[in-house]
């Protein structure tokens, strides 16, 4: 059964089968080849996969994105950051990384940054002179930072995965990682410009329009801080947190900034059931792969076969490291939590590794391989929304990608930079 598994997802992921296809295909040849289990424990596994309260909290999450955008949301915040940098040599490459940044602690979806508020920066960008595959590249490297400021839906799928760590504390988590991505995505805009000699012809704004610019972007920033706040102090889970953002875009939207129309509702639904539907068969799929994994006693091979080296805790987590960044090329980042977190999490908690910190490095190293060729998602979703070819946009990431990995090796070793803050606020 293990080696139909694994050869039937090798095959189907280079035929060019989609990721929940293959992992069903695979876990049902190999219950079939294996004979010993009915092929009706392949949905059994698939069903008990998604039947979790806890994972109520993405259709709701993905429907406050929906709401915030359909709500003009994502206008308010592009204005707002690029009222502060728009200026500047390269002000609305800035513009760009602050907008996203802002917009992942709504949206908590990397495809939902790079395709709402990362084509129209992308459009402005290009106006202004920058070169579109730069700008289009500047949107995919910094789209990432959506899984890891939280709301997340991959810490959500994570905290099931591993009971030494909880959807509040990996939110918490993910702030300081997903501040280090958006100054190193700066970084690299600053070096690039200053190359290109990228510089904008508008004027800094009035403080007075600076004033309102901020005042208007108050409801939207508020509802991040609603999210955090309300679970620190234990008023709402995360699961009831996600509800409550439903409501709040839905007020923010049709009575604060009077932009949604109920007309636009049923196609906001819509949307949010089709995203909703394709994580959650994801996730449906994984869970029967990983179950096929379970009962062949692979994870539990795996770990004693990986406790045998007697690695150091640095040097696991260097080769866990290698081994997500190959993993991430292939496959995306829900299926790669919900396989590889329950053979590597056990073990590097028996190893000492602050379960946090291993969460985080996880969890960041398999979102890059949403922007890493041949396979990135997120790179084919940002060159069909902003109409650039996959090829010019992959010629404008080495600088992004070594930004990136920088990041991910300070990650590695500084434990703090994950665990100092959901520590602080109390959380294990």
């Amino acid at each position: 059964m293990g080696i139909t598994l694994f050869v039937a997802i090798i095959v189907l992921l280079v035929l060019g089968f989609p990721v929940a296809f293959a992992l069903a295909i695979s876990a049902a040849l190999a219950v079939f080849v294996g004979g010993r289990y009915p092929q009706l424990i392949v949905f059994k596994e698939m069903f008990t996969g998604i039947d979790s309260f806890p994972l109520m909290a993405v259709p709701f999450f993905i429907l406050a994105a929906e709401l915030m955008s359909g709500g003009a949301l994502t206008a308010v915040l592009l204005r707002f950051a690029a009222q502060f940098v728009g200026h500047l040599r390269g002000g609305l490459g800035y513009a760009n990384v602050m907008s996203l940044t802002l917009f992942s602690g709504i949206s908590g979806s990397a495809l939902a940054d790079a395709a709402g508020p990362g084509s129209m920066m992308v459009k402005m960008m290009d106006k202004a002179g920058y070169s579109r595959p730069y700008a289009a590249a500047l949107t995919a490297s910094t789209a990432i930072v959506g899984p890891i400021i939280p709301p997340s839906v991959s810490m959500i799928i994570y905290a099931l995965q591993d009971e030494n760590v909880s959807v509040g504390g990996l939110f918490m988590a993910g702030f300081i990682p997903g501040i280090l991505i958006a100054l190193a995505m700066a970084a690299v805009n600053w070096w690039v410009c200053k190359k290109r000699d990228y510089r904008s012809t508008d004027p800094r704004p009035s403080a007075r329009e600076m004033w309102v610019n901020s005042f208007k972007a108050i409801p939207a920033l508020m509802l991040i801080v609603l999210i955090v706040v309300g679970i620190r102090f234990g008023i709402f889970t995360p699961t009831e947190a996600s509800v409550v953002a439903v409501f709040y875009a839905l007020i923010c939207g049709k009575w604060i900034y009077r932009t949604l129309q109920w007309s636009a509702l049923p196609g906001i639904l819509a949307r949010s059931a089709m995203l909703t539907a394709s994580v959650l068969l994801v996730m449906a799929t994984s869970a029967a792969f990983a179950w096929v994994l379970t009962v062949e006693g692979i994870p539990q091979y795996l770990s004693e076969l990986i406790v045998s080296w007697e690695l150091s805790p640095t040097m696991f987590l260097i080769a866990v490291n290698i081994l997500l960044l190959v993993f991430g090329i292939f496959m995306e980042p829900l299926p790669g939590v919900m396989i590889l977190v329950p053979i590597l999490a056990p073990i590097a908690f028996n190893l000492g590794i602050d379960p946090t910190h291993f969460a985080m490095v996880v969890i960041v190293n398999l979102t890059l391989g949403m922007i890493t060729p041949p396979v990135g998602g997120l790179l084919f979703v940002t060159s069909v929304a902003t109409r650039v070819s996959i090829t010019a946009l992959t010629r404008e990431m080495p600088l992004f990608l070594l930004a990136h990995f920088i990041v991910l090796c300070l990650l590695t070793f500084v434990p703090a930079l994950s665990t100092w803050l959901p520590h602080t606020l109390g959380f294990q």
